[in-house]
């Protein structure tokens, strides 16, 4: 099932550039990561979501590359790009094999059913 998201043709040409070029040096990167990496995690700083994501991935001993993007208060705007060219909500966005599996309690799942 695709998520729906405003069809191009909806959308003024101004706002379309606005839109194709916002934040898109941060989405690269985290596609760079993905590209790179068997296992990363999107955060934060002070979201304690994201540091048990992390501490669950330290104590199973697994290698991941984390990105972080400010805090609560700061670079908000690259956040949000990611969240709109995921789709995913809120953060930690964890990525296991060039996939999204959501965030902390999906990776609980995902570890407890898959051997990584």
């Amino acid at each position: 099932m695709k998520r729906l998201i405003l069809e191009e043709t909806s959308i003024h040409s101004d706002a379309l550039k606005f839109i194709s070029g916002n934040h898109q040096e941060t989405v690269q990167e985290v596609i760079q990561a993905i590209k790179s990496n068997k296992i990363v995690v999107v955060g934060m700083k002070q979201n304690p979501v994201v540091k048990k994501a992390r501490k669950i991935l330290d104590e199973n001993k697994m290698s991941y590359e984390y990105l972080e993007y400010g805090s609560y208060l700061s670079q908000w705007k690259r956040r949000l790009a990611i969240k709109l060219w995921s789709g995913w909500p809120t953060y930690p966005q964890v990525f296991i094999n060039g996939q999204l599996i959501g965030g902390c309690d999906d990776l609980v799942k995902y570890l407890a059913a898959n051997k990584i």
